[in-house]
């Protein structure tokens, strides 16, 4: 392994136990000695990877933000198909990855009231129930997602991916749902 790939690894290390840790104890109740302490490394090492706590805890925030980008850019023919599969993408990333589910955590919590403003800032751009009302809109007029205001129906949509993935990453041991459970939530009944 070279350098640069040893580099990497312990990057990634530190940033999933990060991760774990924030989600579980909070940003505030994280220590960067907990993470240190966590991986076996010592507090200097890490510092020699991140400065901070808050830039560690913003590389992970922005981690959040590019892959909510990222399922935005799916292809997709009709907007209902568009929902299957970013459903089927994040179930079975959440099955495979526990730390998916803690990203959907931590991404929650990134907006909330405490976090560094410009780490809350960055977290508060990505707004899928926005996002989604307009798709959700666009399949309405094709008679493939349910009447009903395309705001409220976003928001029931992505408040039930929210708390599946909240409840994986506290409890992995329960099954996650088949996406076509979740996908009628938006799908028009005949």
């Amino acid at each position: 392994m070279t350098r640069k790939e040893q580099k990497e690894m312990r990057q990634k290390q530190i940033m999933f136990k990060a991760l774990e840790l924030f989600v579980t104890k909070g940003f505030a109740e994280t220590k960067i000695s907990d993470i240190a302490e966590e991986l076996g490394i010592s507090v200097g090492l890490l510092f020699h990877y991140y400065e901070s706590k808050e830039k560690l805890y913003l590389e992970l925030v922005k981690m959040g933000v590019e892959g909510t980008k990222n399922s935005e850019k799916l292809p997709f023919d009709e907007p209902l198909q568009y929902f299957g599969g970013v459903l089927e993408n994040l179930l079975a990333a959440a099955s495979e990855q526990p730390w998916v589910c803690m990203m959907f955590v931590l991404m929650a919590q990134a907006q909330r009231p405490g976090i560094p403003e410009e780490i809350r800032q960055l977290a508060l751009t990505v707004d899928q129930i926005r996002f989604s009302a307009g798709l959700i809109e666009q399949g309405q007029k094709l008679g493939t997602i349910r009447e009903g205001d395309p705001l409220a129906l976003s928001n029931a949509f992505w408040c039930s991916v929210q708390g599946i993935m909240e409840y994986h990453a506290a409890v992995p041991e329960m099954p996650l749902p088949e996406p076509e459970w979740i996908l009628d939530i938006l799908r028009r009944k005949d």
